[in-house]
């Protein structure tokens, strides 16, 4: 049962269209946690050495909607969608960037996330809170 979310986390955060095209990659994933990368490309940059806003907030969306499907308690079929999310930058994100995403609280439909971004010697980029929806499929 634990590799099946491992598979559903995998998929969202390394699999594809915009994840795919960022180069986001899953590093880790476990019960109501999970790990994913960012690696430093030209292509997410503002033009200069540093990754682009827009980019870490993608980032902290696609870790904190990895870890909100690490459970085993979710039925096959469901769907599910990022509803809120809020952030705070703390400082320039240089080199890749290693969101850790932890379940804070996860209800029957809502769960709610907090998410640290960290880059080049263990900075801390940016902190955010991502709410998510899952909706069970029709009976």
């Amino acid at each position: 049962m634990a590799e099946e979310f491992v598979e559903r986390a995998r998929s969202i955060a390394s699999g594809k269209g915009f994840v795919s095209l960022c180069g986001m990659q899953l590093d880790l994933a476990e019960v109501d946690h999970a790990r994913v990368r960012l690696p430093y490309r030209e292509e997410v940059s503002r033009g200069d050495d540093l990754v682009q806003g827009g980019a870490i907030s993608a980032l902290i969306d696609v870790a904190g909607t990895a870890a909100a499907w690490c459970s085993t308690d979710i039925a096959p079929g469901s769907r599910g969608a990022t509803i809120g999310m809020t952030l705070s930058y703390l400082t320039g994100g240089l080199g890749d960037l290693v969101a850790d995403a932890r379940v804070i609280r996860r209800g029957r439909r809502i769960v709610v996330l907090q998410v640290e971004v960290y880059g080049k010697n263990d900075s801390h980029v940016a902190t955010g809170q991502v709410t998510y929806s899952l909706t069970a499929p029709p009976r």
